[in-house]
């Protein structure tokens, strides 16, 4: 058994090795994913609405009160999300084409200390002799290559940012999507369709369902089962949940007061 599943895992690595694979893999690694964008978006949308239903709905409070201020939550907390991540991701942007210009200029102006900086990051990736003199000729002979090695080197930079407008786009989309999944119940009352009496089980159901996906999806971006990774997600955001209920119950006389 083992070995049968030995040779598929050679199998499947032969044909991520062949000569197309490898021009395709490392193609693609020059275009941004935006699932990371996603993710976040989609558990904050989740976790901030699903705060405001359990926090209404503690302190006693009506559905069409819940309806108003999830409503707003997504428009405003949403927005408020995705223009951040537009600035936050612009702003590493800019810093990236103003170190450019800075490593440019510093060529222009005394390119013997930059072709040295390039020797010595030749030297510790271990080139020795005639292959770090060739290297270093390499790398300075394409301006845009030597740019990009400082970028990376020296800087600790890629040069492949994403899209704010993108990034930002996508953000708002999740948090919109998946943070309309707690209002859906009461949403479904108010028109007619649905017990009001059940709405909140029903959220907290489509809830819990909205963190353990999301989570497992986050689990392709790090080193984590995926079922581990939709449980801590369910438990990270029913925390969150159970904290705002009960804040809600205690200040259940005030929202009482007029």
């Amino acid at each position: 058994m083992a070995q049968a599943g030995d040779a598929e895992n050679l199998r499947n690595l032969r044909r991520l090795h062949t000569r197309r694979a490898i021009a395709e893999r490392l193609d693609s690694e020059h275009r941004h994913s935006y699932l990371r964008d996603f993710i976040y978006g989609a558990i904050d949308g989740a976790v901030t609405t699903f705060a405001v239903v359990a926090g209404v709905t503690g302190a006693g409070l009506s559905s069409g009160v819940i309806i108003v201020l999830g409503a707003a939550n997504l428009l405003a907390d949403g927005f408020s999300m995705a223009a951040s991540n537009y600035l936050g991701t612009r702003a590493e942007r800019q810093r990236v084409d103003k170190l450019r210009g800075f490593e440019e200029q510093q060529i222009d102006v005394y390119p013997r200390g930059e072709r040295e900086e390039i020797r010595q990051i030749m030297e510790r990736k271990g080139f020795r002799g005639r292959d770090l003199k060739r290297a270093v000729n390499v790398v300075t002979a394409d301006r845009r290559l030597w740019v990009d090695t400082m970028l990376q080197e020296e800087w600790g930079l890629s040069q492949y940012v994403p899209s704010p407008f993108r990034a930002a786009l996508t953000t708002f989309l999740a948090f919109l999507g998946v943070g309309l999944l707690p209002l859906a119940p009461y949403l479904l009352a108010w028109t007619g369709g649905a017990d009001g009496a059940r709405s909140f089980y029903t959220s907290m159901l489509l809830t819990g369902l909205a963190f353990f996906v999301t989570g497992a999806l986050k689990s392709r971006h790090v080193v984590q089962h995926w079922l581990l990774a939709g449980l801590e997600t369910l438990v990270v955001g029913g925390l969150a949940a159970i904290l705002s209920y009960w804040v809600g119950y205690a200040l259940r006389a005030v929202a009482a007061f007029s």
